[in-house]
């Protein structure tokens, strides 16, 4: 019992162990550039440098979809040496200052939307053609989002909905900026739009064909 006790006493656990600087090259990888690092002749090192990035091209050959593949090796002996390795890199060799660049921040929006139904990719949208100048362009440009923005209404709201309440929605959404031409009317929805709501199928689907099909079924055997 004592011997077991102090066998996992000297145990190596990964908490104990340096840290990983790229885990996806292994503890291994890690230990052979730190000794690399150690040896004295710069021809041994790049001699031994050049071994290593072709092994870690084979343990990650996902890489070699990207066209500088080669140039990422390279680039990722230099993070695991901590940018602090004396070797004749094939290319330029990338210095801490580089990588610890933090990239811009994404810029998001958080004015709250006006209509949960049409998301802010459509107010977005209306504020772009409220601000085009009138013509043939921006009519067909209203009668296009104007269609889009019913087929978004009857996914979450009504099996119908009339052009007047879209058109309404659109001066609504726009401010008053938008307003939909008298002359702009929207075509009748078809049996295939009406009918492609979630949960809903037409008659003659391949559900409907199935329900037929059964019922045929069951008349056959009633007869007989």
């Amino acid at each position: 019992m004592n011997y077991l006790c102090t066998n996992f006493n000297n145990m190596d656990y990964n908490t104990q162990r340096e840290k990983l600087i790229m885990p996806e090259y292994g503890r291994h990888i890690q230990k052979m550039i730190e000794q690399v690092k150690t040896i004295s002749d710069k021809e041994k090192r790049n001699e031994q440098i050049r071994a290593i990035v072709q092994i870690m091209g084979i343990l990650n050959p996902q890489l070699r979809d990207l066209n500088d593949f080669k140039h990422k090796l390279w680039d990722h002996v230099q993070i695991i040496a901590g940018f602090d390795i004396d070797i004749d890199s094939p290319y330029p060799i990338p210095t801490k200052e580089e990588f610890d660049l933090k990239p811009e921040p994404v810029f998001v929006q958080n004015k709250p939307i006006k209509a949960a139904c049409y998301g802010r990719n459509i107010e977005n949208m209306i504020n772009l053609i409220a601000a085009r100048e009138d013509d043939e362009a921006k009519r067909e440009m209203i009668k296009m989002l104007a269609t889009y923005m019913r087929q978004q209404y009857l996914i979450w709201n009504k099996d119908s909905v009339s052009e007047e309440t879209i058109f309404k929605d659109i001066e609504k959404l726009s401010d008053g900026k938008l307003v939909v031409p008298d002359d702009i009317h929207l075509s009748a929805l078809s049996m295939d739009a009406s009918f492609s709501r979630p949960g809903l199928n037409m008659p003659g689907d391949n559900n409907n064909k199935g329900n037929n099909f059964k019922k045929g079924k069951n008349k056959k055997r009633k007869k007989n």
